[in-house]
């Protein structure tokens, strides 16, 4: 019997369609996914460039500066890292701007740091505007949840927590800061410092004040409440938002419980480390007792990763073993989806977990009674090669560029742009044009984060259609 198909077309439900308009068809259903993400990508870096322009143009007006109006450099500068809440500065904030430019500097650290989309989505809600579903991914992408069910609801209580939270924390320091200064300066100085810890930006209005020997309040209160909120504000908001919903699921995910975990143990091994070397060198710290020797190692060890706040003019008289532990904490940073930059704790836990993995000979990355997909430890090792490239090719950049300057002063101003802590071995202020344009870049490619820049940037991928045989290489 013929076969009465044509040899170049396929029956499918009735109707004959093409094998070349077949093939068409699966193409657009592969790649239509990976464009989408790519352009929500895109949204979310253009939204922050948006953030700027505005944030650079308030704080040129006349109004924001204190003595002089700001240069186009030194605002743009500043607004970038507001933005990105990092905390380095070519200006002192408390000496060179207003009381109006302190505020604008709050609001886009607040902005910058709660995240735009969340903001948007918010006004939205409240006017009663529709939100559409490609915004609804936007805001998914932007807070890096999984899913994006009931994300609305959610946001709301994610907006609530973060206000309580920064609200709790600045009535804290405001008890505390009244026995330097008045009530209604201590106010101040309170909600401007509990919006810039718990953003993670580290800027302070203390730098010209006569409030210590530091000109940053160093006593035991202040320290554990400012390291309070850069933990919560380092730690996530897909953590929050497991927090949230405890009490429905009655379980924490797995992300939550590693993210815990690595956060501790990294702040443990910071904290031990950097009271064992300034207990052995006095390189600093060398009038202070073991109690709080120790109270400002865990400080450090909390706020490097995430919030660069310098309690001491001695910083960059540290100890080269407790400059490289920062470096290396700096490098890590906070949890995805955060206030903080860098690698993340995430990318650093799947990769030492795949490390042990590999030493027991196992054949998957098993963690909580979960498997990771190999897909996860591809993106850890992409974000680990492009951030390494990254900084390597912005140390030496500075080093070219920049005159009469160390290794050690370049390697950390790069990765404290990119992981925007905000440390800096007071190489910012002197940084020329080019520097500066350099380190605002690196912030906002920190605060936009490695991963999001890799997927906006990556082409679609489609199943090869061919498969070739494996060949082993040599390593090591």
């Amino acid at each position: 019997m013929t076969d009465p198909s044509p040899p170049t077309e396929e029956n499918h439900g009735g109707s004959w369609v093409s094998r070349k308009s077949l093939t068409r068809i699966i193409s657009l259903r592969v790649r239509a996914p990976k464009l989408g993400q790519a352009e929500r990508g895109l949204g979310l870096v253009g939204g922050l460039g948006v953030l700027v322009i505005v944030g650079t143009i308030l704080l040129l007006l006349p109004i924001s500066g204190a003595r002089r109006p700001l240069t186009l450099n030194e605002a743009f500068f500043t607004t970038v890292s507001a933005v990105s809440t990092t905390g380095l500065t070519i200006i002192t904030p408390s000496r060179d701007l207003s009381t109006f430019g302190q505020v604008v500097l709050m609001l886009l650290m607040q902005l910058g740091g709660i995240g735009f989309m969340v903001m948007a989505i918010t006004v939205f809600r409240l006017a009663g505007k529709h939100v559409t579903f490609a915004e609804r991914l936007t805001l998914r992408d932007s807070l890096g949840l999984i899913s994006a069910k009931q994300i609305l609801r959610l946001t709301t209580q994610i907006l609530v927590a973060v206000l309580l939270v920064e609200a709790l924390g600045a009535l804290l320091l405001w008890i505390n800061w009244t026995r330097f200064y008045g009530a209604d300066r201590a106010a101040y100085y309170a909600v401007f410092h509990a919006i810039s810890a718990f953003t993670n930006a580290s800027f302070d209005l203390f730098s010209n004040t006569p409030i210590s020997s530091a000109r940053f309040p160093t006593d035991a209160f202040t320290l554990l409440t400012l390291s309070s909120l850069i933990f919560l504000g380092g730690i996530g908001i897909p953590v929050v938002s497991d927090v949230l919903q405890y009490r429905h699921r009655r379980r924490f995910s797995l992300h939550t419980r590693l993210t815990l975990v690595t956060a501790a143990a990294l702040i443990l091994f910071g904290t031990v480390l950097f009271f064992l070397t300034e207990l052995k060198f006095r390189s600093v710290y060398d009038q202070e007792g073991a109690a709080r020797l120790f109270l400002l190692a865990f400080f450090h060890s909390v706020a490097s990763r995430t919030a660069g706040f310098t309690v001491t003019e001695q910083f960059g008289q540290l100890e080269p073993a407790n400059t490289l532990l920062l470096t290396f904490l700096m490098f890590i940073g906070a949890s995805p989806a955060s206030m903080g930059g860098g690698i993340t704790t995430s990318t650093f836990a799947i990769l030492v977990l795949a490390f042990r993995g590999f030493v027991r000979g196992e054949g998957e990355i098993v963690v909580g009674r979960r498997t990771i997909p190999l897909e996860l430890l591809y993106k850890a090792t992409a974000v680990l090669t492009a951030a390494t490239v990254v900084i390597a090719v912005a140390t030496w950049l500075l080093l070219y560029t920049q005159d009469n300057i160390s290794l050690s002063a370049a390697l950390i101003e790069s990765v404290s742009a990119f992981s925007t802590t905000g440390y800096s071995l007071m190489l910012t202020p002197r940084l020329n044009l080019f520097g500066q344009l350099l380190m605002a870049g690196l912030m906002f490619f920190g605060r936009i984060g490695t991963l999001t820049i890799i997927i906006t940037l990556a082409r679609p991928t489609v199943p090869p259609a061919v498969s070739y045989p494996e060949e082993r290489l040599l390593i090591g």
